[in-house]
């Protein structure tokens, strides 16, 4: 999957992922975010490994079903909206893609009509 310069210098993580889990993509922040477990080396394995459970039988799920998920998650001190969606080639479900961003600790609500 070609990576693009917007992605890379994206101010959340992006991870993107094959129908069958196989991590194509990775931006700075989600390489940095996942260092321990060899960033940029992710590239080419299989991110149901990076899940223990619940989370990994979420992804399956996901995986099987073409769905997502989104959530909010505080660690650090520092909170981040996951965003969990599938993407499509040719209008055929083609994997995840995963945005981890930070939230301001105050985060402005507006009702639009």
């Amino acid at each position: 999957m070609p990576e693009t310069a917007w992605m890379q210098t994206f101010p959340g993580a992006i991870t993107v992922c094959d129908s069958d889990g196989i991590i194509l993509a990775m931006n700075d922040r989600a390489a940095a975010s996942h260092a321990a477990d060899g960033g940029y080396d992710l590239i080419g394995t299989n991110l149901l490994d990076c899940h223990p459970e619940p989370s990994r039988s979420q992804v399956e799920t996901m995986l099987a079903e073409g769905s997502g998920n989104v959530y909010t998650i505080e660690k650090g001190g520092v909170k981040k909206l996951v965003y969990q969606q599938p993407w499509y080639e040719d209008g055929q479900f083609a994997g995840l893609v995963e945005m981890v961003l930070p939230l301001p600790e105050s985060l402005p609500h507006f009702l639009r009509e």
